[in-house]
């Protein structure tokens, strides 16, 4: 028997990376997955999990439109009599600019979908889970949004606005037996740090990807999706309102690289 049997779990970002591996994780712990994610890729997650012998459906939606978000976990209601675990994964990284050199735009853009994008899950799946007698909300948050120098400002504002969403969550959840928690990667090979990651191995430096951590490396999806699974299972009973950093240590330290006025770019 899987961890998740019987379960009815949603995804968002499940296209490539964290949630796909998620996606996959749940659906091999028994769980009828919705997979969700403005790209096409989602349905190669489906794909992958259906080959596997597990139970999943695609949706492409906008994970930063209330009325999307709310169309998901209708579905997940329609489709498997209601929801347990929502897993707000999905994310834009809008760039590397510093400060002075991003646009109101920008700003606006990656707080929709890092930040409101969260909240509207909150919103919509928090009351379809109270009514299952209690579940978990997952968002992934960052290293970048427990202090500066891992991300871009837009990015890590918008990441640390999530960690203070999910403790306010927990709080506004008090008494239903819904637990609302972040997980906080570090540096994790997925589509949004893939030019990173390009471009050290067309440099023959590929050994030094995670040097800044005591892991001496960077991470997998799967050690993401691993951490995801156990805050949605009963195994977390007991854990709520926590930001989890799964970064190999960086945050121990957090080392930056020093920064001067003026810089263009982080």
């Amino acid at each position: 028997m899987g961890r998740f049997d019987g379960k009815s779990v949603i995804v968002t970002g499940a296209a490539s990376g964290i949630g796909r591996a998620s996606a996959q994780l749940f659906a091999a712990e028994g769980a009828s997955v919705i997979a969700a994610d403005r790209a096409e890729g989602v349905h190669h997650t489906v794909a992958a999990i259906a080959d596997a012998g597990g139970t999943a459906e695609a949706m492409v939606i906008d994970a930063g439109s209330e009325s999307d978000v709310a169309a998901l976990v209708a579905r997940a209601c329609e489709a498997h009599g209601g929801l347990d675990v929502f897993y707000a994964n999905a994310g834009i990284i809008g760039g590397l600019e510093g400060i002075f050199d991003t646009s109101a735009e920008t700003w606006a853009e990656v707080l929709r979908v890092n930040l409101i994008g969260p909240a509207m899950a909150i919103k919509h799946a928090g009351p379809r889970i109270v009514e299952r007698g209690g579940g978990a909300i997952l968002c992934t948050a960052s290293v970048a949004g427990l202090r500066s120098g891992a991300g871009g400002p837009a990015y890590s504002a918008s990441k640390a606005g999530v960690i203070n969403l999910i403790q306010s969550a927990a709080q506004q959840f008090a008494g239903s037996n819904v637990r609302v928690n972040a997980i906080c990667p570090g540096l994790i090979e997925t589509g949004m740090t893939a030019i990173a990651y390009e471009r050290a191995r067309a440099k023959g430096k590929e050994s030094m990807i995670g040097q800044l951590n005591p892991m001496r490396r960077g991470g997998e999806p799967e050690e993401i999706a691993r951490v995801a699974l156990f805050l949605a299972s009963s195994d977390a009973s007991y854990v709520n309102g926590q930001a989890i950093a799964v970064d190999g240590g960086l945050s121990s330290s957090h080392p930056v690289t020093r920064q001067e006025f003026g810089r263009t770019s982080f």
